[in-house]
């Protein structure tokens, strides 16, 4: 009974153990309480294996206890049979045969006070008995119910953890972001492609710039050669004629046509 009691008291440490605590000062919530569910749940084993041997034998004791009841009120029975015929055979006059029941009748009347005895004393045991597995059955209750409470527990706890796991990968990202916004990433890269966009118009504007120039030094080259044509021109009437040169004659052809 003492190792009964011993296992009981063990398991109801468990049962009287402040969970919430436990668990706050858990660095892995989910392992910690994984673990405690495994040796809750095998106390709990070891505990319905000794309430469960408890019980069987109270069982025994109780059968025992009514069989020496019922020994006891057979030998009293039997006592008072030995006694009534011993006295049936003295009214016979038959002394010596009376006297051998009576002697019979003592022998049952000693067997009845023994197993009156053992059921008297054992009683109060059944009783004490009694009482342990009505107290050991509550604990078990108990002690399932606590289990269930620590498995809810353990549910709870791993899902606030993995949200609070999320919630800080979230944060990571957050951070990250803020150090390196890609936004200002864009402004860079479109930064870098003004410039470029500057420089291909400045290089075209450049460009524009060398084709006028020669466009102008070519109309420049064709006003000073009319110049010098006209001067040879004036020369040629100068020296003694009027007829005007063939290049005077198409230049008038063109500008004022037929």
């Amino acid at each position: 009974m003492a190792q009964k009691q011993s296992i009981l008291g063990r398991v109801a440490q468990l049962t009287r153990a402040n969970i919430n605590a436990l668990l706050d000062k858990a660095e892995d919530p989910e392992k910690m309480l994984d673990q405690m569910i495994r040796d809750y749940t095998n106390s709990i084993a070891e505990a319905e294996k000794a309430v469960a041997e408890t019980i069987g034998n109270l069982r025994l004791a109780e059968a025992d206890h009514a069989e020496d009841i019922r020994d006891a009120k057979e030998w009293g029975n039997k006592a008072l049979a030995a006694s009534q015929k011993a006295e049936a055979l003295r009214a016979q006059g038959k002394t010596a045969e009376a006297a051998r029941f009576d002697n019979l009748a003592k022998v049952a009347l000693s067997k009845q006070i023994q197993h009156e005895n053992e059921a008297k004393q054992a009683a109060p045991m059944i009783e004490s008995q009694n009482e342990v597995v009505e107290k050991l059955k509550t604990g078990l209750v108990q002690m399932r119910s606590k289990l269930g409470e620590l498995q809810a527990k353990r549910d709870q706890l791993v899902a606030r953890q993995k949200t609070a796991e999320a919630q800080a990968r979230v944060q990571s990202a957050v951070k990250s972001i803020d150090i390196l916004d890609p936004t200002s990433e864009i402004s860079r890269f479109e930064e870098k492609i003004r410039r470029v966009e500057a420089q291909v118009a400045g290089q075209a504007e450049l460009n524009a710039s060398s084709l006028d120039a020669q466009f102008e030094e070519l109309e420049l080259d064709s006003t000073q050669l009319e110049v010098e044509a006209r001067l040879a021109e004036l020369k040629q009437l100068s020296a003694g004629g009027n007829q005007p040169s063939l290049e005077t004659q198409q230049r008038e052809e063109t500008e004022n046509p037929a």
